[in-house]
């Protein structure tokens, strides 16, 4: 079997198995899917590969951007806008309906982000991310010494073109997203292996966090990629692969996956394809329960 039940309500959300299908390989770590419901297509990073790509249910991959800037999570905005985080320039970016780029953010307090790494995009417009060092080691970015002296999360204000820095107290923070009706922020730390939950407060600030759950397994994985599904159900890439949890913060199982998970996105038409990034490919599984159209426009 391709999955390890701890709860019944696991076959809910995923079904008594999950039959995992290389959709493509060969690249060099794969990261940041989303899934354009209108145009039908998933667009992905590759990080050390310094390009971005796109897959089409015909089953081809085709060159997005390259160079991209070692860009790593991506998101739509709520006009259907590509927004980026940039590992080499510590950016995120948003890309224009004429395929022009403009940049978003690029410093805090006068000092440059360390690198931005996952980012979501609230139904108000306003824009999410987590700023981890991991676009300044070797690899997965471009060597350089911080010049921030923590680790944070901000969100940033398109309309005022304001950054705040919600926390920063993480060691590495890294995957994030709302609770279905967004009154709740999960945002995960990769080296401490838990999920921390915060109140989101009507101005967009946060506040009250708390340790919500911590990843347990003894296979490769770290927390990285995570999202909730329509009915509230948490998925996070940990040891394994990806782990489930219930709304009451109760570990349902793991979905298995031949390499190391970095990222997801559900898509297609009925939401309940699960396209994941894991290392040097890119996998799709199908569920039983949709996850969440995150943007609005056609284009």
């Amino acid at each position: 079997m391709n999955v390890e039940i701890r709860d019944d309500r696991f076959r809910a959300a995923v079904g008594d198995d999950a039959a995992v299908e290389e959709l493509a390989s060969g690249f060099d770590f794969t990261e940041g899917p989303v899934w354009h419901y209108f145009e039908k297509h998933l667009i992905f990073s590759d990080m050390p590969g310094n390009i971005m790509r796109k897959w089409t249910p015909d089953g081809r991959i085709q060159t997005w951007r390259q160079p991209s800037n070692m860009a790593n999570g991506n998101a739509y905005d709520r006009d259907g806008r590509l927004v980026t985080c940039e590992h080499a320039t510590s950016r995120v970016t948003r890309t224009e309906r004429d395929g022009s780029v403009t940049v978003l953010a690029t410093h805090y307090d006068g000092k440059e982000l360390n690198s931005p790494n996952d980012i979501i995009v609230k139904s108000d417009g306003s824009i999410y991310f987590s700023d981890p060092s991991f676009g300044r080691m070797e690899y997965f970015g471009v060597p350089r010494e911080p010049e921030l002296n923590f680790r944070g999360v901000y969100r940033f204000d398109p309309k005022a073109g304001a950054l705040k820095l919600l926390v920063d107290d993480f060691d590495q923070p890294n995957g994030l997203c709302f609770s279905p009706d967004e009154k709740l922020l999960f945002i995960d730390d990769t080296t401490r292996a838990h999920i921390r939950v915060f109140d989101v407060n009507q101005d967009g600030s946060i506040s009250n966090g708390r340790v919500w759950a911590t990843l347990t397994g003894d296979r490769e994985g770290h927390a990285d990629g995570m999202k909730v599904d329509s009915q509230g159900n948490l998925f996070i890439t940990g040891p394994g692969g990806i782990h489930v949890f219930a709304p009451d913060a109760a570990s349902l199982g793991i979905i298995y996956v031949p390499q190391v998970c970095s990222n997801f996105f559900w898509g297609e038409d009925d939401l309940k394809s699960l396209f994941i990034t894991a290392s040097h490919s890119l996998y799709r599984v199908r569920v039983k329960t949709p996850g969440i159209r995150m943007f609005n426009r056609a284009g």
